[in-house]
């Protein structure tokens, strides 16, 4: 045991007793004899934020990380003074408040602990850097598992793990190296069946320890700042991720294309070699909807500018990519390079907008232009003036998007690899140093970017990809999991750093197919390609240092696979903009690991591979050379093999046979999966028919299908389609409702509704009760219907 004499000896210092509180409305006060403050702020009934204070008072509440529009308002708030403690009891949980200490429990509303304080709230003061080390110390029992914190290369299960958060380029980085580009202090505990969320909202460096240094102590600390954490409710794991995304933000829906196939390198130049790389995809029928160009289309890697004689006609070279399907993505860096002729230079030098070092000169450093000063993303006129940049790129050009790279920020040369912490920010008229705005800066260039892409693609939604960021950039953008490796081990990492992401609120996210660093060799590429195209955000990308990474570099049957799966890729992008729809609407990961699915069964607890994509996919990756089959977990419930439209039971660990071309893919029995006709890129085909894949199922099952005019934003105005389908199977019969919704009218006119695992012969068939004409026999073979979109009930009736 830890006395408190050993604890002031290590130099950490602990509130002292309650001497008075106060509520004001929705947030209560305790004060204490040694000058610290807890405010105690009911967000929901579900959701208190705890913010610490050792000075007496508190600083301006300002966050990058909460949305101004997230859910708030309670149904009951009651305080009570007890004798040795303060209850705080809303009508989902119990906060209980020690006089004496100040240590928190938080019990649901039949009194069982969901989570308690072991040492709870103490801190370190700093005297390098003045302010204090924040600290927070939870109890942890046993068996509980812990999940979230965005972009980390380890197990998902971060149990017994200690990962630090601390925005860094990590080229070629390795299982278990942290910290990389990624800052989400967001993890869910799940014990004892109940789900709950901690969102340590402090964008100092943070460490979380869960149960790594001590066995049954979860921990979390800054090097600065204030300790100021959200707790979150659930008791299910959906509801936890659900109010976070909500706190946090959900951005707009993207147009579609953007979650089609996309294709980049460094670096496709000249335009000669960009077009052949395009003409390639379309001469081999291989679909792709965007183009990228990374920094060599710039005039010495200045942004806004281009090589004239790499490009000489960019605005032509667009509208040529364009006609044939190609969206064009460009690069921009956060390093301007120090050149008075280069008029962005100069302006920014002019307007004082450029990073200083805390005795007044322009933080410099090197990155790809040589010499650079950087933006200061975090103060509001910069943003509004480097939105403005954008307007010759997406407005004149033609550019549809804009990829935000060495935003960490990263500078090369330097031990850190980074800003000195001496640099100054304004923080949105919060001035501070680096220390506080690094973990931001690459979120607030892409939102700066964000704004300006929006302002010029307008009346088209605009589509912003960010290396670098903070819990809530999901707003402005989507991302990719940094400079991984072209090996087996990366190809694990990628599945579980997008899994967990998802959870994480950033759900637009997806890694680099093949592996940016080195080549990999066919098998490895189509394995991941396997992969990738089921993730939210599907790119190919490569270093290009050691060959060509195309879906047709390696040999015939690759380029087969890649085709293939990019293929289905298209057919399922309205089951994957469905999903994206749920995401935006109500915060709901596009990609559930098993334990999100099924929390209750603890065999999902420690699933890394297995994912659901959506809500009726279930994925299960080849992550080995040489492999024509796996073990994999099955969650609970009627599942059908894809590929052999095989019914299984799950719940349990089996194993499933493969092939080299395919992957174990199933589809939760009961489910509508909608499809498209294959397209080369968005937009490509007009069709008469929505082909509906239906999975028999005994029982009642619902899927719902989202579509609008797959860009711009009369979808806001309530021009969507929303289809939701109640499928109910009996012995012998199956019954389809459909409900419908919305005033967007879609081009096609029928439904193909294609009846899988039908246990019974087909006697007769109804729509809306009246007696449909079908061929029998016909059916009978091919086991298809095609009705009119407007049907309400179709009714099928066995023999």
């Amino acid at each position: 045991m830890i006395t408190n004499t050993e604890l002031e000896y290590k130099g950490d210092l602990y509130p002292s007793k309650i001497v008075s509180y106060e509520q004001e409305v929705d947030s209560v006060y305790f004060y204490t004899s040694n000058s610290v403050i807890l405010k105690v702020t009911i967000l929901r009934d579900s959701m208190l934020r705890f913010r610490y204070t050792t000075k007496g008072y508190f600083s301006n509440d300002f966050s990058y990380a909460i949305d101004q529009n997230h859910s708030h308002g309670y149904n009951f708030l009651e305080v009570d003074e007890k004798e040795t403690m303060y209850q705080i009891r809303t009508s989902k949980v119990i906060c209980n408040i020690q006089k004496s200490d100040l240590r928190i429990a938080i019990l649901d509303i039949d009194g069982k602990v969901i989570l308690e304080d072991e040492l709870g709230f103490h801190w370190e003061e700093s005297y390098e850097f003045g302010g204090n080390i924040v600290k927070m110390s939870k109890t942890s029992r046993d068996g509980e598992s812990f999940y979230g914190l965005g972009d980390k290369a380890t197990q998902l299960n971060l149990k017994g793990k200690r990962v630090e958060n601390f925005a860094t380029d990590q080229y070629a980085f390795q299982k278990e190296q942290d910290p990389l580009y990624k800052v989400v202090p967001f993890y869910i505990g799940l014990q004892n069946k109940q789900a709950y969320g901690i969102f340590f909202d402090n964008t100092f460096r943070t460490t979380f320890d869960f149960c790594h240094d001590r066995r049954n102590v979860a921990s979390f600390w800054a090097d600065g700042g204030e300790m100021n954490y959200y707790f979150i409710y659930g008791p299910k794991m959906k509801d936890v991720v659900i109010s976070y995304t909500d706190l946090t933000g959900k951005p707009e829906l993207p147009p579609l294309w953007t979650l089609g196939y996309h294709q980049c390198k460094w670096s496709y130049y000249p335009e000669s070699n960009v077009k052949e790389i395009t003409a390639k995809f379309r001469a081999l029928k291989i679909p792709c909807d965007a183009i990228y160009l990374d920094i060599d289309y710039m005039d010495g890697f200045r942004c806004f500018t281009w090589d004239k004689n790499h490009f000489p006609d960019p605005k032509r070279m667009v509208a040529e990519l364009a006609a044939d399907g190609f969206k064009t993505i460009v690069i921009i860096d956060p390093g301007i390079k120090v050149d008075k002729e280069y008029a962005i230079y100069k302006e920014a030098l002019d307007k004082d907008y450029f990073c200083k070092r805390a005795d007044g000169p322009y933080m410099k450093g090197k990155v790809w232009p040589g010499e650079c000063n950087f933006p200061d993303y975090t103060n509001p006129e910069v943003r509004e003036w480097w939105a403005g940049l954008f307007k010759e790129l997406v407005a004149d050009i033609g550019v549809k998007g804009v990829w935000n790279d060495m935003n960490e920020p990263a500078v090369m040369e330097v031990p850190n690899k980074t800003f000195p912490n001496d640099v100054r920010h304004n923080y949105d008229g919060n001035p501070c140093s680096h220390r506080k705005a690094h973990n931001v800066y690459g979120t607030q260039m892409a939102r700066a970017t964000y704004h300006g892409v929006k302002k010029f693609a307008y009346p088209k939604r605009p589509f912003v990809i960010t290396r670098s960021a903070y819990s809530g950039a999901q707003r402005y953008t989507s991302s990719w999991t940094g400079d991984n490796v072209a090996t087996w081990e990366h190809l694990w990492i990628a599945n579980i750093q997008v899994q967990r992401m998802n959870i994480s609120g950033m759900g637009f996210t997806g890694s680099d197919i093949g592996g940016f660093a080195e080549q990999p060799t066919g098998e490895l590429y189509a394995r991941w390609i396997q992969l990738g195209v089921f993730h939210p955000f599907c790119r190919t990308h490569s270093s290009g240092d050691h060959g060509h990474q195309e879906p047709w570099a390696f040999d015939e049957e690759v380029t087969d696979i890649s085709r293939k799966f990019i293929n289905l890729r298209y057919q399922l992008l309205p089951y994957l903009y469905t999903m994206f729809w749920q995401y935006i609407e109500y915060g709901i990961p596009m990609l559930k690991p098993l334990v999100y699915f099924d929390q209750e069964d603890i065999q999902t607890h420690y699933r890394n591979d297995e994912f659901i994509f959506g809500n009726q996919i279930l994925v299960c990756p080849i992550l080995e050379p040489n492999a024509l089959g796996r073990r994999m977990y099955v969650p609970r419930g009627q599942w059908y093999n894809y590929w052999t439209n095989l019914m299984f039971k799950g719940g349990k660990e089996m194993w499933v046979d493969t092939k080299f071309d395919e992957i174990p893919v199933f589809v939760k029995a009961g489910a509508v999966i909608p499809k498209y006709p294959v397209q080369q890129y968005v937009g490509e085909l007009d069709f008469d028919e929505l082909t509906l894949d239906l999975y028999y199922k005994e029982g009642t099952e619902k899927s719902v299908v989202y579509e609008d005019a797959q860009d711009g934003y009369d979808y806001k105005k309530g021009r969507y389609s929303f289809l939701s389908f109640q499928v109910t199977g009996k012995k012998n019969e199956l019954i389809i409702q459909l409900h419908k919704d919305g005033k967007f009218d879609t081009s096609y006119s029928n439904y193909k509704i294609n009846f899988i695992g039908l246990p019974f012969e087909v006697k007769t068939v109804e729509i809306n009760n009246e007696k449909f004409d079908f061929d029998k026999k016909t059916f009978d073979n091919v086991n298809f219907l095609v009705v009119e979109k407007e049907f309400r009930v179709l009714h099928i009736i066995g023999v």
